[in-house]
């Protein structure tokens, strides 16, 4: 018996600290917004064989469907982390195709003063290159959006979650440009 407990607790009690994946630690919990948040999922967006960047997912507690992310209160963190370099129009680009493939067109038009804003946001970069950690964190209680690159944030906070929510669903939508990708920040396997 007192084997058994001592497996459970190494099994179940234990804290595992960072999820490590192609050579990329992910702090399996970190704390934004003065909230303890866990990790959700990873994966990877990549197009046939070629990776181009590796997402995470942090929020105050797991979630496995996008609904349930959608519904979860609180601070969110979605971290990409940079395998090619992309023109920051591209980067736009794929932001707002997203966006329009994932929003209700009736919820569009309320969203497009503050995509505006993002995109001025990522325009300023020129370039998001190779080995940059992109930060899209939302704290309700700071304004919203908060862009951060490398750790320094970029303009100002853009503020409602179902702008965030637009955001994330272009990573954990109905129409995602990678299935994996959504599976793997839904807490399934990190291909």
């Amino acid at each position: 018996m007192k084997a058994f407990v001592l497996v459970c607790a190494l099994l179940f009690g234990a804290p595992a600290h960072a999820l490590r994946i192609d050579n990329m630690e992910f702090a399996d919990r970190m704390k934004l917004g003065g909230q303890e948040l866990v990790l959700n999922g990873v994966g990877f967006r990549a197009v046939l064989v070629y990776k181009g960047y590796a997402a995470a997912l942090w929020l105050p507690q797991r979630a496995s469907t996008a609904a349930q992310v959608q519904a979860v209160a609180g601070p969110k963190r979605l971290q990409m982390r940079m395998l090619v370099d992309v023109p920051a129009p591209e980067f736009s680009k794929a932001f707002n195709k997203g966006v329009r493939r994932n929003t209700p067109a009736t919820e569009q038009a309320a969203l497009a003063g503050r995509m505006a804003k993002f995109d001025a946001q990522i325009l300023a970069l020129q370039t998001v290159k190779k080995g940059d950690v992109v930060d899209l964190d939302y704290l309700p209680d700071a304004g919203g959006l908060t862009m951060r690159v490398n750790g320094r944030a970029r303009g100002e906070a853009i503020p409602g979650d179902e702008f965030y929510a637009a955001l994330l669903r272009v990573f954990i939508g109905h129409k995602v440009s990678d299935d994996e990708l959504r599976a793997g920040l839904l807490g399934g396997p990190a291909r």
